[in-house]
């Protein structure tokens, strides 16, 4: 029978009133006019948009439709409660009219089959391909596409169906990324360059990911890039090694010699579990010609168990993908709409929902917070045999989960 822990680590991998928040400008500097100065969070706008599930990683594809991986949930499914380690659904429309449709050819991963679990980060619209990066827990990435906007989908390799490798079956051939350097390049998020990459000039995506799984390497952040064209080629594959003098970036070929892009502040990647923080969303603002980048810590309880208070919410802007990184929001109590019991995690800017002006996005976030009879619902889940059941009882966890969903609100940047 699956563990508590088990369920656990498969299920959320993938899982006070005035705010404390700061904001900061270049140092020593005064902003430029078209400079993002600040963030406003308006919490008078917040949605929730329904769906089950987590992290909600996202890309705008030529047809307009925007895609958004789902972990651990059933999304918007309305039938028996079906939790998957990864989904992927289409979204069509703006934040206030959005509409939900699953890619129903999409090769989804039941937990209740109590195999080795896949979740859905990285996604990338591109040409009429769709790619996705999946953590394999943490031993690595597994990289799958689909070359008709989501009707068929492959191996890296080409093959076809899907195959979920076991953790024996696991290897360099099999996953992009396998037991790299301290973990490293597990979690991986792609660059959002607007509908079909369009703003993107160079030829390259650009990949970022924790180095690490502990605190002190989860909080720094590496990157990659990669032609277009050869996304599913590992040996394509270029690291960021640092910049020189005049801030070119150097880019070499050995995962070993790669360099940290920038650095979080420490105390907020937990201890317990598998550590779980860091992951960032990252966007190219193209009418105010600036990336834009959204990053979260684990509020740790004092024990170092996950979701023990508020997590920690940071903006960050840059002129180039690998930066310079200038902060210039925090929030060490990241509460959405003043609720104490919020444990919001994984921001993710919408691709699609910046504002025309640039001046203003969308943001979503999952929210980890729950009844105090949740775990005793989910322990009788994983004790039950009966496949109903579970779903009977998954589904009363859902609704001691309340905002485990997508939920969104609009953010305003202050300019300078």
């Amino acid at each position: 029978m699956i563990t508590r822990r088990r369920f656990v680590e498969q299920a959320t991998a993938g899982v006070v009133g005035a705010v404390s928040a700061r904001s900061w400008g270049a140092a020593g500097a005064s902003p430029s006019p078209g400079q993002i100065k600040s963030v406003i969070r308006r919490d008078d706008t917040i949605l929730r948009l329904g769906g089950d599930g987590d992290n909600f990683h996202m890309t705008w594809a030529a047809d307009d439709r925007q895609l958004v991986a789902v972990c651990d949930g059933r999304g918007w499914s309305q039938g028996p409660m079906t939790l998957n380690n990864c989904r992927l659904w289409s979204i069509r429309g703006s934040s206030q009219e959005a509409r939900f449709e699953e890619i129903e050819n999409y090769p989804t991963k039941p937990i209740r089959d109590r195999s080795f679990p896949y979740h859905c980060y990285g996604t990338l619209a591109l040409d009429g391909y769709i790619y996705q990066y999946l953590n394999a827990f943490f031993r690595g990435a597994k990289l799958i596409y689909s070359p008709d906007n989501g009707r068929t989908w492959c191996n890296q390799d080409g093959s076809t169906p899907v195959v979920w490798e076991t953790e024996a079956q696991q290897s360099r051939k099999s996953l992009v990324f396998f037991n790299e350097p301290q973990h490293a390049f597990s979690l991986l998020t792609i660059l959002q360059m607007g509908k079909n990459y369009e703003y993107n000039r160079d030829g390259h995506i650009y990949v970022y990911s924790p180095n690490g799984m502990t605190d002190g390497t989860m909080n720094e952040l590496v990157m990659f890039r990669v032609p277009k064209g050869r996304i599913l080629d590992r040996g394509a594959y270029e690291y960021f090694a640092g910049c020189d003098v005049s801030g070119s970036p150097s880019w070499i070929k050995d995962v070993d010699d790669r360099a940290v892009v920038h650095t979080f502040p420490r105390g907020w990647v937990n201890k317990s579990l598998h550590p779980y923080a860091w992951q960032p969303s990252v966007v190219y603002n193209a009418p105010l010609d600036q990336y834009l980048m959204a990053n979260w810590g684990m509020g740790c309880a004092p024990n170092g168990a996950w979701f023990g208070k508020p997590s920690y919410l940071g903006f960050w802007t840059a002129p180039k993908p690998w930066g310079p990184w200038t902060q210039i929001y925090e929030e060490a109590q990241w509460m959405p709409g003043n609720d104490t019991k919020a444990r919001a995690y994984q921001p993710q800017i919408a691709p699609k929902w910046i504002a025309p002006d640039g001046k203003s996005f969308w943001l979503v976030w999952t929210d980890f917070q729950h009844t105090s009879e949740f775990w005793a619902v989910i322990d009788k889940a994983l004790a039950t045999k009966s496949d109903e059941e579970f779903a009977r009882l998954m589904e009363r966890a859902r609704r001691d989960r309340p905002y485990y969903s997508f939920n969104t609100q609009r953010v305003d940047l202050v300019l300078g």
